[in-house]
């Protein structure tokens, strides 16, 4: 039952980081301005619809394994870095913001994936399907930050 426990528990933990970065890149996708803003608030509103379709699988999987998944009043954001910024043309803070979040959750599943070796091979699996997205979601922001580091 123990590792089932820490199973969960951290599967909620993915479940809010997931959320957060929903609410997160709402407002960055809604509030950036500027020409140069434009892709990247085309990439994060593209992104919003992965990273539910992540807190959704996620809330399953919850569900699956005897969990129950939080609501609301249970969140507890900690995603300083994504937070609207007074610039809305500081793309630069909202790319970096993003990888940040993409390090985070990369970080989470691998945590995840080595609590589940041996234990729950269907966790497993679905986190390393959500790792390769996250991972993929970085190294576009990655290129992005590229062109603006020039």
């Amino acid at each position: 039952m123990g590792a089932n426990k820490e199973i969960i528990d951290n599967l909620i933990i993915s479940y809010w980081m997931e959320i957060e970065t929903v609410m997160n890149y709402i407002s960055n996708s809604i509030n950036l301005d500027g020409v140069r803003a434009e892709e990247i608030k085309k990439s994060l509103a593209q992104d919003i619809t992965e990273e539910i379709g992540h807190a959704q699988t996620l809330a399953k999987r919850i569900k699956e394994v005897g969990g129950i998944v939080p609501g609301s009043l249970d969140l507890k954001p900690a995603q300083t870095y994504l937070q609207p910024k007074e610039d809305t043309t500081d793309v630069v803070s909202v790319i970096e913001g993003v990888i940040k979040a993409e390090n985070g959750a990369i970080a989470q599943y691998n945590k995840l994936i080595k609590l589940c070796d041996g234990v729950d091979y269907v966790t497993q699996d679905l986190c390393i399907g959500l790792l390769a997205m996250e991972e993929s979601h970085r190294i576009e922001f990655m290129g992005f930050l590229k062109e603006y580091k020039k």
